[in-house]
């Protein structure tokens, strides 16, 4: 492993740091199975947000399906790869504060992946309200949770308890299912679900 300077994984600079010396082992290499399933079975192409993008690999899929979708990070370095790989989509992907981006307009889908769980756990109750302000009646968020109860992180794994604690005053749980080709990182402590806000 890198020597790191930065620890706080809620400044840029950690980020940064672990983008600028490749060491990334939350990334998939790729648009993972759920979500290209999900992608092809929606009934109407949707506006969706994927923050903390990292790599960005999503997004494409995304687009190249019809969908209105952009992907923000607050690390110049995540926001500086993802653009290298995107190609023609470059300028869906910008660099915010998922707490502070403001979408151009109403969304139908906020995509997770490695977002909550890559921010301490005192953050999560914000996460969660942002995710229920940011979304409107009928609006879904889906993807990967990881699970676990290991006290140091990222990742920071929930137990299944404080994930329904957190959500479930704004979002019915619609999905619950395997994942089927987690990452080491992630291997057999995640699920894929997808949550309706109320």
């Amino acid at each position: 492993m890198p020597d790191f300077s930065s620890r706080d994984p809620l400044a840029p600079a950690f980020w940064d740091e672990r983008f600028d010396k490749q060491f990334t082992p939350w990334d998939r290499g790729g648009a993972p199975a759920e979500l290209r399933a999900f992608v092809a079975q929606a009934n109407k192409p949707m506006s969706a947000l994927a923050p903390g993008c990292g790599s960005g690999y999503e997004l494409a899929l995304m687009l190249e399906a019809g969908w209105d979708a952009t992907a923000i990070d607050f690390s110049a370095a995540a926001v500086a790869r993802a653009k290298s790989l995107a190609g023609q989509w470059a300028g869906h992907i910008v660099q915010a504060d998922f707490f502070d981006y403001v979408p151009p307009r109403p969304l139908d889908l906020v995509y997770e992946q490695a977002f909550l769980c890559a921010l301490p756990r005192a953050r999560w109750p914000d996460v969660a309200r942002r995710w229920a302000a940011l979304l409107p009646p009928g609006g879904l968020l889906a993807g990967y949770f990881f699970f676990g109860d290991a006290p140091k992180g990222p990742p920071f794994g929930i137990a299944r308890a404080q994930l329904d604690a957190l959500l479930t005053p704004h979002f019915d749980c619609v999905v619950d299912q395997d994942v089927l080709e987690s990452i080491p990182v992630f291997a057999g402590k995640e699920r894929w679900l997808v949550w309706r806000r109320r």
